[in-house]
């Protein structure tokens, strides 16, 4: 069924067919812990930690997404796939997309009101999402 899914998003468009590249899905892996080790750095700011742990999310739900032989233009895409790409349930994937929300907002409107607890929040959420990916590609050490 999850197969069938992320097939009828590439259908309407909101998906792209592209062959998986393992080389790129452990490249982003690297990125993903990367950016979440960063988020952890208690000399960083809580906006600068918010940033390096939705970044390790987004890289970490790209790579899942690429392991299925999809990607994305819009990426927010990757975060509402989570359900077809690792079987997360909804309620674990919406924190991601409101992490989306609220970078967006900051990005292009300048707005960025972000707390500690988001931060730790997202941090923990990300470790999981970097584990599973792990496991789906075999990845994991």
């Amino acid at each position: 069924m999850a197969a069938e899914a992320l097939a009828n998003l590439a259908r309407i468009g909101q998906l792209k067919v592209e062959a998986r590249n393992p080389a790129e899905v452990l490249r982003m892996l690297r990125l993903a812990k990367t950016r979440l080790a960063d988020s952890q750095l208690a000399h960083v700011s809580v906006d600068g930690r918010f940033a390096s742990s939705y970044g390790a999310a987004h890289a970490a739900a790209l790579a899942a997404l690429r392991w299925h032989g999809y990607r994305s233009e819009n990426r927010f895409m990757v975060f509402q796939c989570l359900p077809h790409t690792l079987g997360w349930p909804a309620h674990r994937w919406r924190v991601l997309d409101a992490a989306h929300q609220k970078r967006n907002l900051a990005e292009y409107e300048g707005y960025l009101d972000i707390e500690e607890s988001l931060v730790l929040e997202l941090t923990a959420l990300v470790r999981d999402l970097i584990a599973d990916v792990e496991t789906l590609t075999g990845a994991r050490h």
